[in-house]
């Protein structure tokens, strides 16, 4: 690990270490602390110019060579739903979702393990205990809340929980930090419904965007986030429209 700067915040550079996203590169990330009084005008600062949060951690790939990782945000406002976005709305028209406070839950957590199993086998965070999942949920700095997806209950309860997403609210926006769904649902849509929904709910408060982390073209496991328009990704000129095929 090396320093890069003497001067808070304090940034660091990690070790090489296999790339998550295109087969044989490596990753490097730059990386600080969030803490503090600062922490949440220094997250939303860190977010425009492309990091990411992972608990009281902001990071950046920063991997030799490549620049392939790029920021994308969608323009909430100026949403106009297609076609087949209507029908993944439709479909989920029996889902609630709700704000609640980012508190894990043992149910939460059992749902990630089904999804973490299902979806993304051998990876990272398939050894997550209920620990490290609360440590995830709970650790943080900044103003983040955990959106619950539930199928719509009888007699007004709580209905079964389907999906959760935990989310930043930034001052101009909304940062969807990790999101998880029932896996033998996969016929409804929900990645993409949850994303539909955090757009309504950016536009309800008067937010702008809704930051999505890394498109990385090649990569099929971001390939869904081309889909959703009109997006923004970050160059060396600022946040600029992006075109995708």
């Amino acid at each position: 690990m090396v320093q890069l700067g003497s001067r808070f915040p304090q940034f660091y550079l990690t070790a090489p270490s296999p790339c998550p996203y295109l087969p044989g590169r490596l990753e490097r990330k730059v990386f600080t602390q969030l803490a503090g009084k600062s922490a949440q005008a220094l997250n939303d600062a860190l977010t425009h110019a492309g990091f990411r949060r992972s608990q009281n951690i902001a990071y950046k790939p920063a991997c030799d060579g490549c620049l392939s990782c790029v920021s994308v945000r969608f323009v909430a406002q100026s949403f106009k739903a297609k076609p087949w976005q209507r029908r993944v709305l439709a479909a989920n028209d029996d889902i609630t979702g709700s704000w609640v406070a980012n508190v894990a839950t043992h149910e939460q957590f059992q749902l990630l393990r089904r999804y973490l199993v299902s979806r993304h086998p051998g990876g990272g965070m398939t050894g997550m205990d209920d620990d490290d999942y609360a440590t995830m949920v709970e650790d943080s700095a900044v103003p983040t809340h955990i959106v619950e997806y539930r199928m719509k209950g009888e007699g007004g309860r709580p209905g079964k929980l389907v999906a959760a997403a935990l989310t930043d609210i930034l001052a101009d926006g909304l940062s969807m930090v990790y999101s998880f769904f029932d896996p033998t649902l996969s016929r409804r849509g929900l990645g993409n419904f949850i994303i539909l929904d955090h757009v309504a709910r950016a536009t309800a408060r008067g937010l702008p965007y809704v930051y999505l982390g890394y498109w990385v073209p090649g990569s099929e496991k971001m390939s869904y986030k081309a889909r959703f328009a009109p997006l923004e990704s970050l160059d060396p000129e600022g946040w600029v429209p992006l075109e995708t095929d």
